[in-house]
């Protein structure tokens, strides 16, 4: 199940960074490509407004 991010992204980018397989795309919010997401957690772990959810 890949993860999600909310509308309460604030674009800060530290998310993109810590994606080891470049899942991340910038945007308003931030979009994770589901097809590229393991599901690894290391995104949601540094989101510093919690907007990193599993969908």
């Amino acid at each position: 199940m890949a993860y999600k991010i909310s509308n309460e992204c604030v674009s800060c980018g530290t998310c993109i960074s810590e994606c080891p397989v470049e899942a991340i795309s910038e945007g308003e919010p931030y979009v994770i490509d589901p097809d590229k997401c393991t599901d690894c957690g290391s995104c949601a772990a540094v989101c510093p407004v919690e907007a990193i959810s599993q969908a």
